[in-house]
């Protein structure tokens, strides 16, 4: 008895991102540049000025460009490494946010996050939120999932 099972059922030879997708990754980049060069400048100036604020702004520069580099790819690793990004991403504004606005004396200078990313058009608020739909909708365990679950021609 042959089996039509393959022994990798999920696995994807799709390019790794169409439309919104390459454009969400394009956003991504932008914002992994725009961070890396603010904390690049911040910290050489004037570290000590604010060191709480330009060490956010580094730490989110790095989770920028991580985010990035794993949602440009398609392998299972580096999709999870990008939920996990987009996870820390989510949580740092989340929190950073929070917390520059309610203990302002924390953040007298600006970091990328701080107040949900107002200096930035609350973009890196918004940002997380659509990663995480690209990563759901773009997951190819899911895309398998309903191309089983879906009536075949023929029947019905």
């Amino acid at each position: 008895m042959t089996s039509s099972i393959s022994s990798d059922p999920l696995q994807d030879s799709r390019r790794p991102a169409y439309g919104a997708g390459r454009a969400l990754i394009a956003v991504y980049g932008l914002f992994a540049l725009s961070a890396t060069a603010r904390a690049s400048v911040q910290l050489i100036r004037n570290a000590a000025e604010a060191p709480l604020a330009y060490s956010l702004s580094a730490f989110s520069a790095v989770v920028y460009i991580i985010a990035t580099v794993a949602m440009a790819h398609n392998g299972r690793k580096m999709r999870k490494v990008a939920w996990v990004a987009v996870g820390i991403e989510l949580v740092g504004v989340i929190v950073v946010g929070v917390l520059s606005v309610t203990h302002a004396e924390m953040f007298q200078h600006e970091s990328v996050w701080s107040t949900f990313g107002k200096g930035y058009f609350y973009v890196p608020l918004l940002l997380p939120v659509l990663g995480m739909w690209w990563l759901y909708k773009s997951s190819p365990a899911r895309l398998h999932t309903v191309q089983e679950t879906s009536p075949t021609e023929g029947h019905g």
